[in-house]
């Protein structure tokens, strides 16, 4: 399977939360659905919410149920001082100096993204991602934004973006909240259905978005 024939699934999250956090088991659980479905899993590589979804993509791959053992798991490392090193679940890895970098890679990679709860950095991710969907930059993927925390966002961007007028109602309606990995899992693969559908005409970041 070329490059261009994989679907890949970019998870954004944060680097914090451990594994007795239900969030972390619930990123585990949804990237072991998806490497069970034979989809790529993209993360920022590092621990928190990213290892859980590159462990949970290894599981998922390992299940004798998965339809595509070749399925890989990709950690995009950012160097910084003070962060550990990529976790050791990671298939393909690579390292970048600068943040505006790295984002631009998984743009090219995604078609699909989740944003599960994080900080100023998961905030930056959903916003470049939302933002370069808007303006046509990168195919109309879907963003879903997996768990409550996103409920109060939600309500934020509706009583202000929206009702002064600062965005569109369709720019709002790009956005998918789900409440947990079963949801999440669901609105990704009615993505990829129409992908392998496609017979080659679905919309694809790694040929739009081209670095």
């Amino acid at each position: 399977m070329s490059e261009a024939d994989r679907f890949r699934v970019v998870i954004f999250g944060s680097a914090r939360l451990k594994p007795e956090d239900t969030v972390y088991e619930q990123v585990r659980r949804l990237a072991r659905l998806l490497g069970r479905d034979g989809m790529d899993v993209v993360t920022g590589g590092g621990p928190g919410l990213m290892e859980a979804a590159n462990w949970g993509h290894r599981e998922g791959r390992a299940d004798p149920n998965s339809v595509d053992a070749s399925s890989k798991s990709y950690g995009l490392n950012i160097k910084l001082p003070f962060e550990e090193a990529a976790n050791p679940h990671v298939d393909i890895k690579h390292d970048f100096d600068r943040f505006s970098e790295r984002l631009d890679h998984f743009m090219h990679l995604a078609n699909a993204v989740v944003v599960a709860p994080g900080g100023v950095g998961t905030l930056l991710e959903l916003a470049y991602t939302w933002q370069l969907m808007q303006v046509e930059h990168i195919c109309n993927i879907p963003i879903v934004l997996l768990g409550d925390m996103w409920e109060d966002f939600l309500r934020w961007v509706k009583a202000w973006p929206l009702e002064k007028r600062l965005i569109n109602p369709e720019d709002y309606e790009m956005l998918y909240l789900v409440r947990n990995c079963d949801e999440a899992f669901e609105v990704v693969r009615a993505a990829q259905r129409k992908f392998v559908e496609s017979n080659g005409d679905f919309c694809l970041n790694y040929q739009q978005y081209k670095l």
